[in-house]
């Protein structure tokens, strides 16, 4: 095993942040990767170690990275993470809580570098042979894929565990031995302790083979991707939605393709084929005045005027009141912030009107430009503004008198009138 292949693959970028468990693979990840900058290239290294509170020992292994990273001069990040509860499995839950900590803290520029190894591309081929995947499962991981608005590679996937062990023995590095690997209750340690070793006593280059039949299942996706990119681009609005009228008249299997190429757009967990099926069936052909909802991972697909969309889960803001006390000064907001500025319909509040945001109000509401009163609902309802949008949308206070949402409506109340200084009510929402 040489350096060079490490080189190849992350010679593009200059600043990498190295997922760091202190075992084996990434202990020698992370010395090949400080070899490299010692050679002179002008490469900048983090590393970062996930602390799960799973094991008793966990607090030792942070100390053991701290002082491998002090020893090549490489900077440590330690991130604590609470695992959710919410029925999946332990190491399902522990890999979500790892690449949360992960996106938290990458840095612009940064890309994130782990050490799965061709041993690991086989048994991820065979987890996903046992439920019963498709072409995308069976490509199991890229050597190259997007993350979290920058890139995840895995310069090792053609190195076996192996080979890994050899370089490690020769720089004589030291590491951690997680108890939890020699747990055949789990899946993966299940393969790699008992079913592995006696493949490959059989058919000693089956992790190679196994690799390879990844490499043509991902080979055969990203030709469906272009096949399909102009097809979903013109089923696709620009708020994200997807039309269901087309998709009615296509094949199941086209249908499917897209709708997984549209969830995988919103970064959506896989469905498996009872998921596509439940989508189809139960959300796209849901009666008429029904307001169907599917829950998937930390989000949901809803149907609302004959298009699916994919919704985040989001907490109710509807009992939320935020004083605005210096309206002058951006108001900060969950998803971003408020402004008042110089403009041309809302007035400005009194002296004795204290300032506020808040995401219900009652009774008729009058608005600018339309006659007669009505309730906020009803005023959503023609606005076509989406049902899980109406609870989040920030509404502004003069006191108790409902005066604005931000780019929808003024109301009666908060008109400026002929003369008087006028605002303007702008929401900016976070990455914008």
């Amino acid at each position: 095993m040489s350096l060079k292949s490490v080189i190849d693959a992350l010679r593009p970028y200059q600043k990498i942040l190295i997922a760091f468990s202190g075992g084996l693979d990434s202990s020698v990840l992370l010395h090949r990767l400080a070899q490299w900058r010692a050679s002179g290239q002008a490469v900048s290294l983090r590393a970062i170690h996930v602390h799960h509170g799973l094991s008793a020992n966990a607090d030792a292994w942070v100390a053991h990275c701290q002082r491998v990273c002090d020893a090549l001069n490489v900077p440590l990040e330690v991130a604590r993470v609470r695992l959710a509860d919410t029925g999946l499995g332990v190491e399902a839950h522990a890999r979500a809580a790892r690449y949360d900590a992960f996106r938290a803290a990458l840095r612009p520029d940064e890309v994130l570098v782990t050490a799965q190894h061709l041993d690991d591309q086989c048994e991820t081929l065979l987890l996903a042979l046992k439920r019963g995947s498709g072409p995308a499962g069976l490509s199991a991981m890229a050597a190259d894929s997007p993350f979290a608005s920058t890139r995840l590679l895995r310069p090792l996937l053609n190195e076996s565990r192996a080979s890994l062990q050899a370089w490690a023995d020769e720089h004589r590095l030291s590491w951690i031995e997680d108890e939890s690997n020699q747990d055949d209750a789990y899946d993966r340690n299940f393969l790699r302790l008992r079913i592995m070793p006696a493949l490959a006593a059989r058919w000693p280059h089956i992790a190679t083979a196994v690799a390879r039949s990844a490499a043509l299942c991902g080979e055969q996706e990203l030709l469906l991707d272009e096949l399909l990119a102009e097809q979903l681009a013109a089923l696709v609005g620009e708020a994200g939605q997807l039309a269901i009228a087309p998709l009615q008249a296509m094949s199941p299997p086209r249908r499917s393709a897209l709708l997984r190429r549209w969830l995988a757009l919103h970064g959506a967990p896989m469905p498996s084929r009872e998921q596509l099926a439940r989508i189809w069936q139960e959300v796209a052909l849901a009666r008429e005045d029904a307001a169907p909802q599917l829950r998937s991972g930390d989000g949901e697909v809803r149907r609302y005027q004959q298009r699916l969309w994919w919704i985040k889960a989001t907490v109710s803001q509807a009992d939320v009141c935020l004083p605005w006390p210096d309206i002058t000064q951006p108001l900060m907001l969950a998803d971003g912030a408020l402004l008042l500025r110089a403009g041309t319909l809302l007035r400005r509040p009194a002296a004795d009107e204290p300032v506020s945001v808040r995401y219900r109000a009652e009774g008729n509401i009058h608005l600018v430009g339309r006659r007669g009163g009505r309730k906020l609902k009803k005023i959503w309802q023609e606005l076509g503004v989406a049902p899980w949008l109406r609870d989040t949308t920030p509404l502004l206070f003069y006191g108790e008198t409902l005066i604005a949402a931000p780019g929808y409506f003024v109301t009666v109340a908060g008109q400026c009138a002929a003369g008087e200084a006028a605002l303007e009510l702008i929401r900016e929402r976070n990455g914008q």
